[in-house]
């Protein structure tokens, strides 16, 4: 064999080891081993955010349909749930840098998918309107995008997106809070106020002077995912779009879902006409 020959074959052979090497390396530093050597799975959770996430004051501890679905993951990892306070724009950035694990019940928008890896949905919601007005129930989103129509929304968030996207020439009312569109529709500044299904029923159950909630049309049903980081492993990425995908499938989701909805006497029947948890 030549010379030439002679450092080929080691370079190839060096180049083998090391590629065989980062392989070991990465297998070594799976999430889910990281998780399982910690003994908990951490997920960001959001104060007052029935029926996703509810903090007890005096005990602190979580409920909610997502709190749920943290420890059915859980469990299926063997470890305990960790939940870590947060909130909807800061649990991506929580994710980013490895405060926490997950970030459930994010609405798939594609800014987002930019900074995090989103999971297969875990179900479906969409955008609602409130109002205490009956004549805005059968109202398309091209019908309520009128300027005679004042709209509340919560500054930055995903119904805000919507209003840009869907009601350019409506009167919109932006407020840094949801406590303060509210405020808006329950004095008669606004004549209704934007958010996703389920957080419209309870919003409605808690504040019956907002009016009922109503689904224009088309509904814009969109996937509710889980945020991951971009840097975590395949394996992790892949086990939790499996988890997301399968209980999606055999209704767990849904269950777990009206389970957080039942403590405001809220079923699957008072749901709105056209909305489907499954897409």
């Amino acid at each position: 064999m030549s010379f030439f020959k002679r450092v080929m074959v080691g370079v190839a052979a060096a180049a083998l080891a090391m590629s065989t090497a980062v392989t070991a390396a990465q297998a070594q530093t799976s999430k889910v081993d990281e998780i399982r050597a910690r003994g908990t799975l951490r997920i960001a959770g959001i104060l007052n955010e029935d029926p996703y996430f509810s903090k007890d004051p005096r005990t602190g501890e979580w409920r909610g349909f997502v709190v749920e679905m943290g420890k059915d993951m859980a469990q299926v990892l063997g470890v305990d749930l960790e939940v870590v306070e947060s909130s909807w724009a800061n649990s991506i950035l929580d994710v980013q840098s490895d405060k926490v694990d997950l970030a459930f019940a994010l609405t798939a928008l594609p800014t987002r998918a930019l900074a995090v890896n989103f999971s297969a949905p875990t179900y479906y919601n969409a955008f609602t309107i409130i109002s205490p007005k009956p004549e805005l129930a059968a109202m398309s989103w091209a019908e309520l995008n009128d300027p005679k129509y004042t709209i509340a929304v919560d500054l930055g968030s995903s119904q805000d997106q919507i209003t840009k996207a869907y009601l350019p020439k409506a009167n919109i009312l932006r407020f840094k809070t949801r406590d303060e569109a509210v405020l808006a529709v329950q004095t008669g500044k606004a004549d209704a106020i934007i958010n996703t299904v389920f957080n419209s029923m309870v919003m409605s159950k808690k504040n019956p002077g907002i009016g009922a909630v109503y689904v224009p049309t088309p509904i814009l049903s969109s996937p509710s995912v889980i945020g991951m980081n971009y840097a975590t492993d395949e394996v992790w990425k892949s086990f939790v779009s499996a988890w997301a995908d399968y209980n999606r499938r055999v209704g767990n989701n849904q269950t777990w879902i009206l389970m957080g909805l039942a403590p405001f006497g809220i079923t699957l029947e008072d749901l709105p006409l056209g909305f489907d948890i499954n897409g």
